[in-house]
């Protein structure tokens, strides 16, 4: 089964010869080995790169185990990079290679060598890895399957497709489990024996309960605001233990790293600036995250809204929550100041979009609850709302286009229709 990840090979495709590191990132399993050592060597073959101009290296496979001596492996390129033709690079789980960020600073000074790696533990997890390339380095973030990538092999219809997209997210190693129990077992072993073995090895974390508490709040109160302090006062009143919004900051920090989670913070739109607090978090992959909960709490309407946010960063979107301040008179004639949401405000140069997530639109009263902060926005920027059941596409009286959650996620060029 060869699935597509033609967004991604088209990125290190673009990044050819720019003369940096290309380092492709992203939470464990996403697929990264596959791009690089089958999508992105198959592509080279085809440009007619030779094979022998075309070097790699897993230095996870125990017949590679000496080359992650670096006094072994410089030389071995040596030898092998033996003309001046174009010469391609690979490595897979650098982070093993011993002094690996001066080698790879040293290579990418060779005007014929262009250099690919990725990596997977608790080091390669870090969002802070290009630092060690000392400005040399060029990310290529990846994602776990998009539901378009998902659906693309998949064998069935798109309703039942989405509900085990849903349920098992888009790690591309569940589609080779055929039963629920395999499927969920995997992505449970996967979430402690590997995510949390990594960030607790990365960070040196003391209290691993703590740590898994806070995972557990999360994963109960995707898409809900909330900061450290609220955070805190939850587990003072619900688990009845003491921890610190410093120490539930740093955790927090931890998992973006890893990747786990994302976040996406309020962004006052009238008054054109950021509010630091409260935060929006979501899950990298449904997946996991309904794994962590032992599958016990799948609501549709806050994994649409986890979907659509992620579908949005795939296409390289700048994603915040977006806040419209009112004012307005009450009933007794005082004024009022409200804040209404939306529920992403989406940048990409000079192009903005306001997307509301609405599962279900059962009447008139919905529809005006979800468009009013649209139309409050005091901009002629595109306005979405996205449901689970549109029929088809079509802009309504206030100028609100309104499409189901398949046509938004099935079609690349959606938010231009």
């Amino acid at each position: 089964m060869e699935i597509r990840r033609d967004t991604y090979l088209n990125k290190l495709i673009s990044k050819r010869h720019n003369g940096l590191i290309k380092v492709i990132t992203g939470v464990r399993r996403c697929g990264k080995s596959y791009l690089l050592f089958e999508l992105f060597r198959e592509y080279l073959r085809k440009s007619q790169v030779p094979d022998d101009h075309i070097i790699e290296m897993a230095f996870d496979a125990y017949e590679n185990k000496k080359y992650r001596d670096p006094d072994i492996f410089f030389p071995y390129l040596t030898e092998r990079i033996n003309d001046q033709d174009q010469h391609y690079v690979l490595l897979d789980e650098v982070q093993l290679l011993g002094d690996f960020a001066s080698i790879l600073n040293s290579l990418v000074r060779r005007k014929n060598v262009d250099v690919y790696v990725t990596g997977s533990n608790a080091k390669f997890l870090s969002k802070d890895i290009i630092t060690e390339f000392r400005g040399r380095g060029d990310e290529v973030h990846m994602y776990p399957l998009t539901f378009a990538e998902f659906m693309s092999v998949y064998e069935g219809e798109k309703a039942d497709g989405w509900r085990d997209y849903v349920l098992y997210g888009g790690i591309p190693l569940v589609l080779t489990f055929t039963t629920t129990d395999q499927k969920g077992d995997f992505l449970k072993s996967l979430f402690e024996e590997t995510y949390i073995s990594d960030i607790i090895g990365r960070n040196h974390v003391r209290n691993k309960a703590e740590l898994e508490e806070l995972l557990n709040i999360l994963s109960s109160s995707i898409g809900s605001l909330t900061n450290p302090s609220k955070l805190s006062a939850t587990f003072k009143s619900v688990k009845h233990t003491t921890i610190s919004k410093m120490t539930i900051k740093r955790y927090i920090d931890y998992l973006e790293d890893a990747f786990l989670i994302d976040s996406a913070i309020r962004y006052d739109i009238k008054g054109k600036k950021y509010i630091d607090t409260p935060s929006k978090y979501y899950f990298t992959d449904l997946g996991l995250r309904n794994a962590r909960l032992n599958f016990r709490q799948v609501e549709e309407t806050h994994a649409m809204e986890n979907i659509i946010f992620n579908e949005l960063k795939v296409r390289g979107y700048n994603v915040d929550v977006g806040v419209v301040v009112m004012n307005e008179i009450d009933q007794a004639g005082k004024k009022i100041r409200k804040q209404l949401e939306i529920d992403f405000v989406c940048n990409k140069g000079s192009k903005r979009y306001y997307i509301q997530s609405a599962f279900a639109m059962q009447d008139e009263k919905k529809m005006q609850q979800e468009q009013r902060p649209l139309i409050n926005t005091g901009d002629g920027f595109k306005k979405i709302i996205i449901t689970k059941d549109a029929i088809a596409p079509l802009y309504n009286e206030e100028g609100v286009l309104v499409m189901s959650v398949f046509d938004f996620l099935l079609n690349p060029d959606s938010m231009d229709l």
